[in-house]
């Protein structure tokens, strides 16, 4: 099932923010990794303020650890109140895996939860990922949703900590799942990516509608199967990113100046 809605519409988006962030702790004792503050705001606010800005109405935020202090911060609106030549407020709800369930359910079993709040084409954003260049991009969605693939990746080059990267590109844009020993070039996936529903059903995925049972699946088998299929696109991101996954990282963020604009 396509996307269909008029070109001026963009998709929803679902920011996963259900981690625990063993990585971070101390300071996730007590603050939910995407509230850590990064260069003067939450790390969570950064991609709320891009979808914004880009013309996205609704967000879908997942949630575990601490899970209230999320919506509490954010209600169920963000931005500033409609006015004449202004865009509406971005409208956000929630999937509370830790209310359903007692637990985070990873990614892919996240993401097939929180399906009935999306629709059959949404962004996906990691909400402890900063990157303040990313434009989510209407006319990406459009020329995804006016495709075949199940998914449109973001991918960028390898950081100092993670080496070997996750997924190939091919000269077509087709992202690749590397053979084993195999030495062609990797890329790190952002975890920013485009997605359609029907990822998340038979026979990619396994997880019954709406995971009513609680399933803890994670998303990167998913992918590969579907990449092995020829069902999967790519490109690279060349704006700043950074996984703000230690506390390392983080201080790193906080010594540099905001960015501008």
């Amino acid at each position: 099932m396509h996307y269909s809605a008029a070109m001026h519409t963009q998709p929803p988006a679902l920011l996963l923010a259900a981690g625990r962030g063993e990585r971070m702790r101390p300071l996730t004792d007590h603050t939910p990794k995407p509230l850590l503050q990064v260069q003067g705001r939450p790390l969570l606010e950064w991609h709320l303020q891009a979808l914004a800005d880009a013309g996205v109405a609704r967000a879908v935020i997942n949630t575990a650890w601490l899970g209230e202090r999320i919506s509490q911060q954010f209600s169920s609106h963000f931005g500033p109140k409609g006015a004449p030549g202004k865009r509406e407020q971005l409208s956000i709800s929630y999937s509370h895996e830790d209310q359903d369930f007692g637990r985070a359910l990873e990614t892919a079993g996240g993401i097939a939860r929180a399906l009935p709040l999306l629709g059959p084409v949404f962004w996906l954003a990691a909400g402890d990922v900063f990157a303040p260049d990313f434009p989510f991009d209407a006319a990406a969605a459009q020329r995804f949703a006016r495709g075949d693939a199940l998914a449109h990746l973001w991918l960028v080059e390898n950081p100092a900590h993670h080496p070997l990267g996750d997924f190939g590109l091919s000269e077509g844009g087709l992202a690749l799942n590397p053979a084993p020993g195999s030495s062609a070039p990797r890329y790190t996936y952002s975890t920013i990516a485009l997605l359609r529903a029907g990822l998340f059903a038979a026979p990619w995925c396994d997880i019954p509608a709406g995971n009513p049972g609680g399933v803890a699946a994670p998303l990167a088998p998913l992918l590969r199967r579907a990449m092995d299929a020829g069902r999967v696109t790519a490109e690279l991101y060349r704006g700043r990113w950074t996984d703000v996954g230690t506390p390392e990282r983080l201080a790193a963020l906080n010594a540099t100046a905001p960015p501008q604009g």
